[in-house]
């Protein structure tokens, strides 16, 4: 199923960023980030890289990479990439993160993407993400990490209404999040989170398109199961993780070696 068939349900083609990010958060971040003036980025679990393509935009020098095992988004990468004449600085490349050796580089992006990082036969774990990202970034390097982290701890009836399995332990508080990244080798340079109304346009916006399909399609041959899949997504956040899943925008600084 693609969402370039008309007849058949879109697929986050209302959304800026994956992510509950908004312009204007996204807009100082990457302020930040460019006068910085890093010379490459790297961009771990890029999607289609509207962040990294912004990046290169302010920084005219920058040369950029993203990484993503996911097609479809990265042919969206590139053709924004073609769009905004970018096309000769950046490449959106489909392989796996793990161990990747395309560092160290002036800037790293991963944003919701930490787990691209960690074995994927062991539990998630940010502290061996944030040594991966420190390998791949130089001293003095920027990286800017989205991760999530428990505003406060869940009850065992939120956790049973988010996702599939999902247990106390896997998020940390954000005072947490950060001391890992301080124990990683990092300075954190800018510390904020996703506010309300970024989680609601996100959450909204992922279902947006496929809700509409879902209205005008009831009787379509895929309308049951991506009815199914789209409840079930809601019902995650609405009955699960609202406002106990939090989101950090960390721009972390690489300490310099002795």
């Amino acid at each position: 199923m693609t969402s370039s068939d008309p007849a058949l349900p879109p697929r986050l083609g209302g959304l800026t960023f994956h992510g509950p990010l908004s312009e204007d958060r996204a807009a100082r971040i990457l302020g930040r980030l460019a006068a910085a003036g890093p010379a490459d980025v790297l961009d771990i679990g890029c999607g289609w890289g509207e962040l990294l393509l912004r990046l290169l935009d302010a920084v005219p020098s920058a040369e950029g990479t993203g990484i993503d095992i996911d097609a479809e988004d990265l042919a969206r990468g590139r053709a924004l990439a073609e769009e905004r004449g970018l096309a000769d600085r950046v490449a959106f490349v489909e392989e796996s993160a793990l161990g990747t050796d395309r560092g160290p580089v002036d800037a790293v992006l991963c944003l919701g993407s930490s787990q691209a990082l960690c074995d994927p036969g062991l539990p998630h774990d940010p502290a061996a993400a944030l040594r991966e990202l420190r390998r791949l970034v130089r001293p003095g390097g920027r990286v800017v990490l989205g991760e999530g982290f428990w505003e406060r701890a869940p009850t065992g009836a939120e956790l049973a209404g988010m996702w599939p399995g999902a247990r106390a332990d896997d998020h940390l508080s954000l005072g947490a999040l950060v001391d890992l990244a301080i124990g990683a080798g990092f300075r954190p340079a800018w510390i904020e989170t996703a506010s309300a109304e970024e989680w609601e346009e996100f959450e909204s916006g992922y279902r947006y398109d496929t809700e509409v399909w879902l209205a005008a399609n009831p009787g379509h041959p895929l309308a049951a199961e991506t009815r199914e899949r789209v409840d079930r997504q809601r019902s995650g956040w609405l009955n699960g993780y609202r406002g106990v899943l939090g989101i950090a925008y960390l721009t972390l600084v690489a300490v310099a070696e002795d």
